[in-house]
C-alpha cells in the first residue's frame, strides 16, 4: 500500500536556529519525508529552502501557520482563529493562512493541516465542569454514571446554543480559501481537536466537509491522540469517529497517549493502533507527531513501530 510516512518538525524546530540543520537532523534519522509544523519561525525558512533545493527531504504537508507571523517565535497554530468575530483578528487569520498556502505550494507540499477555531464563552466555559468531574473520578463508567451523563448533556447543549455565529464564521472562512487552495494544489486537512470547545464539534465533520461551496479541496485530518483523549473523557468513540469520516480522510497525526499526555512514542501508551490502521488507505500521509521532549531513540522506535504496523497492508 502506498502510504507516506513523515516526521513532523514539531519534534525539533524549537531547538534549531538554522532550518537546514533542523531538516538535516530529521534526514539523518532516516526520514525522507517531513511535515513543516506550526513552529517554523521566519528565521528557519532560508535554511529549509536550501535543504529542499538539495533534495535532502520532501515536504508532504505543512501546518498552518507556516511560517509563523513576523515576531512570533513559538508554535502558535491558534494565534488567529477562523471563528473570530472581531474583523481585525479574522483578517489576520485570512492573510496568514493565504501566506501559508503559498508557502505550501513553494515547498511542494500537497496538504496543509488547519485548525478551525472555537466557541467563546463570556463567562463560565461549560467544558471545564466536565473535565474537572472526570479528573476527580477514580473509576468512571461513561455509560452508567448519571452525574457524568447529566454534565455531558448540559455541556453539549450550551455549546450548541452558543456556537451559532462562530460556526457560521468558520464555514465562510473555510470557503474563502478553497479557490486559493485549488490554485496552489494544496488540500486543506481539517484537524479534529482535543479541546472540547474547539470546532468543529466532532460529529459535525461530515456535514461540514460535504456541504461546502467551492472547489472540493477540504478533507478530514485525523489526530489519533486528540481522539483518544476525548474517548478517555467519555466524549466520543475513537473508532466511530474514524468510521464516520473515512470517505474524507486525507491523513493522520500519529502519536500515543500515556498517563493523560499525548505526543508520546508510538506503542508506548493506550491507543489501539491496530484499530487505527484499518482506516489507512493508499496515498494517505502518516505523520509521526512527537513531543520535543522525546529522545532520538524514541523517534526511531516510533518509526519502527509504524513501519511494522503497516508492513502487511
Amino acid at each position: 500500500m502506498d502510504l507516506i510516512i513523515s516526521l513532523s518538525s514539531c519534534w525539533n524546530s524549537s531547538r534549531h536556529t538554522d532550518g537546514y540543520e533542523m531538516i538535516r537532523e530529521i534526514a539523518d534519522l532516516g526520514f525522507s519525508n517531513i511535515e513543516l509544523s506550526h513552529g517554523i519561525r521566519l528565521s528557519l525558512v532560508p535554511g529549509i529552502l536550501r535543504a529542499l533545493d538539495e533534495n535532502i527531504v520532501k515536504v508532504t504537508s505543512v501546518h498552518n501557520f507556516c511560517p509563523l507571523p513576523p515576531g512570533v517565535t513559538h508554535a502558535a497554530p491558534n494565534i488567529f482563529m477562523p471563528s473570530a468575530q472581531k474583523k481585525r483578528e479574522h483578517d489576520q487569520w485570512y492573510s496568514y493562512t493565504c501566506r501559508s498556502l503559498d508557502f505550501a505550494q513553494q515547498v511542494g507540499a500537497g496538504l496543509m493541516v488547519i485548525h478551525l477555531g472555537n466557541v467563546q464563552f463570556p463567562l463560565a466555559n461549560p467544558t471545564r465542569k466536565l473535565s474537572s468531574y472526570v479528573r476527580k473520578q477514580k473509576c468512571l463508567d461513561v455509560d452508567e454514571d448519571e452525574q457524568f451523563l447529566k454534565i455531558r448533556e448540559g455541556m453539549f447543549e450550551k455549546l450548541r446554543k452558543q456556537m451559532g455565529p462562530y460556526w457560521e464564521t468558520v464555514k465562510s472562512s473555510l470557503e474563502s480559501i478553497l479557490v486559493l487552495a485549488e490554485q496552489n494544489g494544496v488540500i486543506l486537512g481539517c484537524e479534529n481537536r482535543e479541546r472540547l470547545d474547539e470546532l468543529p464539534l466532532d460529529e459535525d465533520f461530515p456535514s461540514l466537509l460535504n456541504n461546502l461551496s467551492g472547489p472540493p479541496m477540504a478533507r478530514y485530518w485525523h489526530d489519533a491522540g486528540h481522539a483518544h483523549l476525548k474517548e478517555e473523557l467519555g466524549i466520543l468513540w475513537h473508532e466511530e469517529l474514524l468510521e464516520k469520516n473515512a470517505e474524507n480522510l486525507a491523513g493522520f497525526h500519529l502519536h500515543d497517549v500515556r498517563k493523560g499526555k499525548d505526543h508520546q512514542p508510538l506503542g508506548s501508551g493506550s491507543i489501539d493502533f491496530h484499530m487505527v490502521r484499518r482506516f489507512f488507505q493508499p496515498g494517505q500521509r502518516l505523520t509521526i507527531e512527537l513531543s520535543p521532549r522525546l529522545k532520538k531513540e524514541e523517534v526511531l522506535e516510533s518509526r519502527d513501530f509504524l513501519e511494522d504496523l503497516i508492513k502487511d497492508l
